[in-house]
């Protein structure tokens, strides 16, 4: 990190788009994933929770759903917070607010207190998502988010998908309250390695820097760019959450299959993903922003256009037919989340915090009624087709959303002129 951040805690003009050091890589992936892995590790535990506390497994769930919003709504507050106060700070405060969660998680004596334990867990983590797409859009120039965005999510995704096989060790040998005692111990690592490591990247100065929330939401919104941008990468992850919705109820309802086996044709998704962002790690640098977009929203609407074939003909009865096909969909759905994020938060670079933000709060909420929906067409119907319609309809809302409204012209903000200026402009004393 030495050499990015010059003095007076202004970003070395010089000194962006770098190769990043592993130590970045390392801050950025304990960042984003601190909130998902305290979700994903704690899944394995719900069971043995409701019997613990006497309680409908339904009401133990909420230690998950009440998480999510807790996701949604921490985005919406901490990256506005971040572009007025600095990444550093806010970023400290949320995981401040984590640990203590963590060990209110440990002590809970009911299962309310818990819960609300957890929703302010998720509010303090959730922290770390938003400032580290921000703290990346700080350092790099727009066509060098994507990758990055990429490499870390390519890094934490690793983590994400053994987070619940360790989970259940732990909830086996130890019991589930030691699950937060390996939360806690792990937001404590997280939050010293911000303050000792990951100096302040947010940009000082600049005509956009004293602008008001208000201001700044207003100005997002008056841009065609940011709203085809963050409808693309809003619709694309629709696709994730409809699928998954859906996906149990096609596999174990319809087809008979285990739930073990829909979980490990489930899994070849995540790899797909996580194949499609090794992908942009490797092409970003030397691949347009928009070029990628278009690349990954071709292999969505392929994908979801043979899975609709499949669909029509019959033969996506079998769990093989309907997952090959949506890992060709998850394959440019990894290209299509990391770039168009990286569009929409390079619109505004001094408000990259508000934009990061407000993805992230509307990707949870509609993510959560796309949830529902994917569940409702898995769940009352004898066949995928209705699955695969929804998919395919997502599919197509997104290219529409990049043919409509982001201009044809490889868009480029006003970042120029705003880092021209602040590199002219005399240190502040």
């Amino acid at each position: 990190m030495h050499g990015i951040v010059g003095r007076y805690g202004r970003i070395d003009a010089s000194a962006r788009d770098r190769p990043p050091s592993k130590l970045l890589i390392l801050l950025l992936v304990l960042m984003n994933g601190a909130a998902p892995i305290a979700l994903y590790i704690f899944v394995p535990a719900l069971p043995v929770l409701a019997s613990d506390f006497g309680s409908d497994i339904s009401v133990a769930q909420m230690t998950v759903s009440l998480y999510m919003v807790g996701l949604g709504l921490s985005q919406l507050i901490m990256g506005p917070l971040s572009d007025r106060f600095g990444r550093r700070p806010v970023l400290l405060g949320g995981l401040l607010l984590m640990v203590v969660a963590s060990i209110g998680c440990i002590f809970a004596h009911t299962l309310p207190q818990l819960i609300a334990a957890r929703f302010f867990q998720a509010l303090g983590g959730a922290s770390g998502m938003v400032i580290s797409r921000a703290v990346i859009r700080d350092l790099y120039s727009r066509d060098r988010v994507g990758g990055m965005l990429s490499l870390v999510i390519a890094v934490m995704m690793i983590a994400q998908m053994l987070s619940p096989l360790f989970g259940g060790l732990i909830e086996t040998a130890l019991g589930w309250r030691a699950i937060f005692y390996v939360v806690t111990a792990g937001a404590i690592i997280v939050a010293a390695a911000v303050a000792l490591a990951l100096p302040e990247t947010r940009r000082r100065g600049g005509p956009a820097a004293a602008g008001s929330f208000r201001g700044d939401v207003g100005a997002l919104f008056r841009s065609r760019a940011f709203i085809g941008y963050a409808l693309c990468q809003v619709l694309a992850s629709a696709i994730i959450f409809t699928f998954a919705g859906g996906g149990p109820y096609v596999v174990v309802t319809q087809m008979g299959r285990t739930s073990a086996e829909y979980g490990a044709w489930f899994a070849s998704s995540g790899f797909a993903y996580l194949l499609g962002n090794v992908f942009c790690v490797r092409f970003g640098p030397r691949t347009s922003l928009d070029k990628l977009i278009w690349f990954g929203l071709a292999m969505q609407i392929g994908g979801a256009l043979l899975n609709l074939v499949w669909g029509v003909l019959g033969w996506n009865q079998v769990p093989v037919w309907l997952f090959l096909t949506h890992m060709i969909i998850m394959f440019g759905n990894a290209s299509v989340m990391a770039n168009a994020t990286a569009g929409a938060i390079s619109i505004r670079p001094h408000a990259a915090g508000t934009a990061s933000g407000l993805l992230g709060f509307t990707q949870f909420g509609i993510g959560s009624l796309c949830s529902q929906f994917g569940a409702y067409l898995g769940g009352h119907f004898a066949t995928p087709l209705p699955l695969n319609i929804a998919v395919f309809g997502l599919a197509l809302a997104c290219a529409a959303s990049m043919t409509f409204l982001v201009p044809r012209s490889n868009f480029v903000p006003t970042e120029d002129l705003i880092e021209r200026a602040e590199s002219e402009e005399p240190p502040v004393m």
